[in-house]
């Protein structure tokens, strides 16, 4: 049976577990290994069953080297995990998929319209899904936020409350979008884990409340079985090109029940843990769907106000 390979896991220690129970919950003897630049400090690769040294993901040789380590080791399935690796693994999708490699991550147009906030708002609204409004900076209206278009792990993030805070250095950002300010007063920020199947439709809808966030990613939450699931389920039922887990993330006021689409990451999300333990196992999907070819079929059988608090663990080498 094909073995599963996590690419560029760093800290994805609890999905590499998740990959390996779920496999032997199947009752395969498939292998989970992981790659990663520097294995030695790499704490996924402890938990899993072998983990690889590999370079630079946009260098120019990552896919072969990946592909070689796929072909050497009997891998089947590729899972990635970060931004940066997206589009050159989904560009090289072909090149596995002749070797009997199944990458999974979404088709090239949809990486590069979710790695651009820009692009990713249009598909919003075209979905009619309403995202924050725009600000004309030769007329403001303040509160403002600003971000990069291409940025990830919240980073360079603004609050602009008044026209003293326009800075030089952020006007003169041009990797900087400028819109409304939602106050998380008024509205309740979340992320939503959905899984596509190979069909690209829509298998399972679970809304996280991110109560509390530590450098981009959740670290206190709770699933939602709320208005949500419907709403998403209506206009990103199907999605051509999507394919694997994607995380949503919005905001959401219950009181009318208005929704602000922010931005799409087309990868497991680093709180994906939370819905895996609210029962919506979607590395059980994925190996199922492409180890076993067995059809996925939409579930919401996953448990509503399940809550996860986040504490950090080691994991201790002892060196000869």
């Amino acid at each position: 049976m094909g073995n599963i390979i996590i690419t560029s896991a760093g800290q994805r220690v609890v999905l590499t577990e998740i990959f390996k129970d779920s496999a032997k919950e199947l009752g395969l003897a498939s292998k989970v290994y992981t790659t990663d630049m520097n294995p030695k400090y790499a704490p996924a690769g402890y938990v899993s069953d072998g983990c690889f040294p590999v370079c630079r993901c946009t260098d120019s040789n990552y896919a072969s080297q990946l592909l070689e380590i796929c072909l050497k080791n009997e891998v089947q399935i590729v899972v990635p995990t970060i931004d940066t690796e997206l589009q050159v693994l989904s560009v090289n999708k072909p090149l596995f998929r002749n070797k009997g490699i199944q990458i999974i991550v979404s088709d090239s147009c949809f990486i590069d319209t979710c790695r651009d906030k820009r692009k990713t708002s249009s598909f919003f609204n075209s979905l009619d899904i309403n995202v924050p409004k725009q600000i004309d900076l030769n007329h403001p209206s303040f509160p403002i936020f600003a971000k990069p278009y291409d940025g990830s792990l919240s980073t360079n993030l603004h609050v602009i409350r008044s026209e003293k805070d326009l800075t030089e250095e952020i006007l003169g950002d041009s990797k900087l979008i400028f819109m409304e300010y939602i106050d998380k007063t008024d509205y309740v920020e979340y992320t939503v884990d959905m899984y596509y199947g190979r069909d690209n439709y829509v298998k399972s809808i679970v809304p996280r409340e991110r109560i509390k966030v530590r450098a981009g990613e959740i670290n206190k939450g709770i699933t939602r079985k709320n208005y949500l699931v419907g709403f998403l389920k209506e206009r990103m039922n199907h999605l051509e090109g999507v394919e694997g887990c994607i995380c949503v993330q919005l905001f959401y006021r219950e009181s009318d029940h208005s929704v602000l689409g922010i931005e799409i990451n087309p990868r497991f999300g680093g709180g994906y843990p939370l819905s895996y333990h609210s029962h919506a196992n979607f590395p059980l999907y994925i190996l199922k769907e492409y180890l076993l070819d067995q059809e996925i079929q939409y579930s919401d059988a996953w448990l509503d106000k399940t809550l996860m608090l986040r504490y950090d663990r080691e994991i201790i080498i002892y060196e000869q």
